[in-house]
């Protein structure tokens, strides 16, 4: 054979693997987007299913498909990282066609369509696996323009304490109807805009867990600066603030895009609960121990102003003017049975309010947590909800007057509540008794209970996939 005859045979003989990969895409085949690809598909690689490894634990050495490694303390991939990872994997799908792609036949159980063999496993059963839809949905052409225009439901989400789980409450049927595995001990929550992640503090771990909106899996884990408490988010989705409850007290900021901490604030003691104001300008720091509340601006991410008080801050709830601006913040103290109201403007205490006593015969529950424990304002600006723990009840407050419409008895030592977009309903977190009231606003009464997991405490309202 002529020697450049063999030359060619040879470097033909170098590609034809990687020509083989896919067939051919057509002229007409759907473009791959590579924002979908960065913010939906490429999570799927470093997310922890039950009784499987992780794609990223063999696909970054020793496999064809060679991801790029993950940095140290890194979540998720850097940009340029993302790149060669968006390039790589579309070698292993044909656009507009996911049945036939390589990516989504390997780990797809035979059974339903997938590849005989897969030396990393099969990662799911049915192509109704919620990863494998949003697997297909990018192959088909999906942007996350078009992937985010529907609007979500309304979902309750309730960590539990003492448990390794979060429980996914419908409020349309008052019926738990997923459940996130695998944080143990989870405090805090917060939901993209979106609802394409949710953010959950992990006390066990010390880490920020990321879970898929859709699937309800952790795809990646953050790194805090030491052991977290509650947790809140910007309008953007971008900045998730986690509380680090340990001396000195610091807010982490974390970025929800590179998914990593992107800067900490000191503040003046461990940090309790972090919240974002009604119009998105500040988030506010509560202090245990340090007995104050920390004003943080959003743009800036550097501290604004601080209030001081005579006792240890715990839970926080804010009052809109008519423009969206804050009007007023209602403090609960330690110690405290009720709550102190302060002017937004002037950062001054106008009044303190105690909750009612006891009604003769009941007893009041003294175990763990503060006397008056998490409060929540109507998203029409109308109502104020306050739990008791010590009185095991929930009281209701008419706005701006302040003025008491009602007591509801819940479950025992109501720690938390979240309210529902149409303020007709409240869902109170019980730690004592390991369920979740209803609470109809309206008529001011207890609907049912959902049992749900082992000390719940903080929950909150989001938007679902």
């Amino acid at each position: 054979m002529p020697r450049f005859l063999l030359a060619v045979a040879v470097v033909l003989a170098a590609v034809a693997p990687a020509l083989a990969q896919q067939p051919a895409a057509s002229k007409s085949s759907p473009t791959l987007d590579y924002d979908y690809f960065k913010v939906r598909v490429q999570p799927i690689f470093t997310t922890k299913r039950a009784g499987n490894a992780r794609c990223v634990s063999c696909h970054d050495s020793g496999t064809p498909m060679r991801l790029q490694k993950l940095a140290p303390g890194n979540a998720t991939w850097s940009e340029e990282d993302s790149r060669k990872n968006f390039e790589l994997v579309k070698t292993r799908v044909v656009a507009g066609q996911p049945e036939i792609s390589k990516l989504l036949r390997h780990p797809l159980a035979e059974s339903a369509g997938g590849d005989p063999h897969h030396d990393g496993g099969k990662h799911w059963t049915s192509k109704d696996d919620p990863e494998w839809q949003m697997l297909a949905a990018w192959v088909k052409g999906a942007t996350l323009a078009s992937s985010s225009a529907a609007r979500g439901k309304v979902r309750i989400i309730q960590t539990n304490s003492a448990g390794d789980n979060v429980h996914i409450i419908d409020p349309a049927t008052n019926k738990v109807v997923g459940t996130i595995t695998g944080i143990e001990v989870g405090h805090g929550a917060a939901a993209a805009p979106d609802g394409s992640h949710i953010y959950v503090s992990n006390e066990s771990d010390s880490t920020l867990d990321v879970v898929d909106g859709k699937t309800l899996r952790v795809t990646s884990s953050i790194p805090l600066s030491g052991h977290p408490n509650n947790i809140s988010i910007n309008r953007e989705g971008t900045r998730v603030y986690v509380a680090i409850r340990e001396q000195a007290g610091l807010v982490d900021v974390i970025d929800t895009v590179a998914l990593k901490k992107a800067k900490s604030i000191p503040i003046k003691g461990a940090v309790h609960n972090t919240y974002v104001t009604p119009d998105g300008r500040y988030v506010v720091a509560g202090s245990i121990a340090g007995k104050t509340a920390t004003a943080i601006d959003v743009k800036t991410e550097e501290i604004a102003w601080v209030m001081d008080f005579d006792l240890g801050v715990r839970p926080m709830a804010f009052e809109a003017n008519p423009d969206g601006s804050t009007k007023r913040m209602f403090v609960q103290l330690s110690e405290l049975n009720g709550f102190a109201v302060v002017d937004w403007a002037t950062h001054k205490e106008t009044q303190r309010i105690d909750l009612p006593k006891l009604a003769a015969g009941k007893k009041p529950v003294l175990e763990g947590g503060n006397a008056s424990h998490g409060m929540a304002v109507t998203a029409d600006g109308k109502k104020l909800v306050v739990d008791s723990r010590l009185n095991s009840a929930v009281y209701i407050y008419s706005l701006p007057d302040l003025k008491l419409l009602g007591a509801v008895d819940v479950g025992r030592s109501p720690d938390w509540v979240t309210l529902t977009p149409d303020s007709k309903s409240a869902y109170v977190a019980n730690a004592g008794s390991n369920d979740v009231s209803v609470v109809d606003l309206v008529a001011i009464k207890e609907v049912t209970r959902i049992p749900v997991g082992q000390v719940p405490k903080r929950n909150i309202t989001a938007l679902l996939p």
